[in-house]
């Protein structure tokens, strides 16, 4: 990785490229230490630390903290990723969205996006406006709101601050995906998650410091995060090779064809993308709970749809299956595939070109999919199932971990292929050595 890193920053293109990334990262750091007016950030910081195993903790964890912060980028990406999930829901079940996605050109791609910034706004409206009801009212009859914020004036500054800090870091992550290095979006969530955990180990320590006959189950819980991050590398990289043989054809006194090569299906083919729009959907009731002062420490968000409870669990677990497969349908074509070797002499040994060859590239794409999900969703749920057998794993936020990780290192893996993509289209020899 740092051979990769130091290749690509030789090539001057590539270098801009990531300056540039790193200016927006820098920039959203910056925001994330802006806190907005009228709010008692001691208090809030107090609240949140008494829910860190909450649904508020895990929505404070994708947001870099600013959430129990309350800074300008409280919100975090949130809108739009739920944004990006309900349009693209409805995609599937609008025919007129779909055939503006799929015959629009470059005309349908720009009012998709449009549209998707729109739905955005209005998220961040509503998750604006109850984030500072949930500030306003507070816990126990005392509001996280300052003595001089009252009246009007001060709560529609609070809810436009957030509603501006969600949209202008809407815009950074497009920015980054169209001037930088890779999906803005994920680069952003990356940024937020790794920011914690000098924080996270901080607290590691103490709690062994705290009490010491629990080390070995610190020491469990390291082993067991390197040992999913090397089966996350693995599972990443791997994939299903189908073998393909073309033809030989004459053309002139030339003879063309015959060689063999392979068709290669990523066994996660969707990479971290089933994870976080699971998470955003598995999590709104206990999110809608939690900004509604009246439920916010109810059995219905603590409990019920909690990120700890057995109904979270089993309904995280079967959204990562079916963004999975969701994301591979739309990403892999296979009659497609089949009528482009078709056209170019090329067969499935023991497969007849045309339906048959589809047929069998479907099987397999299904079966390599259900494995990627399958594992996406063990390694997303085991944490949580832990945290229920050790108190000192719950208390460290280890069910908030297995998600986290998982983001981690696949935008890191997809990063670094995308540098090596941009370096070889650029005919950059040496960066494998």
């Amino acid at each position: 990785m740092l051979q990769t890193l130091r290749n690509a920053w030789k090539v001057d293109d590539i270098r801009k490229k990531l300056i540039f990334m790193m200016f927006m990262v820098l920039i959203y750091r910056l925001g994330n230490a802006v806190v907005v007016p009228y709010i008692d950030t001691d208090l809030l910081k107090s609240y949140f630390s008494e829910r860190s195993n909450s649904v508020l903790g895990l929505i404070n964890t994708m947001s870099g903290s600013a959430l129990e912060r309350a800074s300008i980028f409280a919100l975090s990406i949130q809108p739009y990723i739920n944004a990006s999930i309900i349009i693209q829901l409805l995609t599937i079940a609008i025919p007129a969205l779909e055939r503006m996605q799929k015959e629009g050109g470059e005309e349908g791609k720009k009012k998709m996006e449009a549209i998707q910034r729109y739905s955005a706004v209005a998220i961040a409206i509503v998750l604006g406006y109850s984030y500072y009801t949930l500030i306003r009212v507070g816990t126990g009859g005392t509001s996280f709101l300052t003595a001089s914020a009252t009246g009007f004036m001060p709560a529609l500054v609070i809810i436009v601050s957030f509603i501006a800090g969600s949209m202008l870091l809407m815009w950074m992550g497009e920015q980054i995906t169209e001037f930088g290095i890779g999906n803005g979006i994920s680069v952003i969530l990356f940024v937020s998650i790794v920011s914690r955990f000098p924080t996270q180990i901080v607290s590691m320590v103490q709690s062994v410091i705290a009490t010491p006959k629990t080390w070995w189950i610190i020491a469990l819980m390291l082993i067991g995060a390197l040992a999913i991050v090397i089966l996350i590398v693995i599972v990443t990289n791997a994939e299903r090779r189908i073998p393909i043989q073309y033809s030989k054809r004459v053309v002139g006194r030339k003879m063309y064809g015959g060689q063999s090569t392979h068709l290669p299906i990523k066994v996660n083919m969707s990479g971290v993308l089933p994870i976080i729009f699971a998470q955003s959907i598995a999590s709104i009731p206990a999110t809608i709970g939690a900004f509604v002062p009246s439920l916010a420490d109810s059995k219905f968000a603590t409990e019920i749809f909690g990120p700890t409870s057995w109904l979270y669990m089993a309904v995280y677990f079967l959204l990562i299956v079916f963004f999975s497969y969701f994301y591979s349908t739309i990403q892999f074509n296979p009659v497609e595939v089949a009528n482009n070797l078709k056209k170019n002499g090329g067969f499935i040994p023991g497969f007849r070109a045309g339906r048959p060859t589809a047929d069998f590239i479907q099987k397999v794409l299904s079966k390599v999919t259900l494995f990627g999900a399958i594992y996406l969703a063990i390694i997303a749920i085991t944490p949580i199932l832990i945290s229920h057998f050790s108190e000192t794993a719950a208390q460290s936020g280890v069910q908030l971990g297995g998600t986290s990780v998982i983001i981690v290192v696949t935008v890191a893996l997809e990063t670094m292929k995308q540098l090596e993509a941009q370096m070889l289209m650029r005919h950059y020899k040496g960066f494998l050595e």
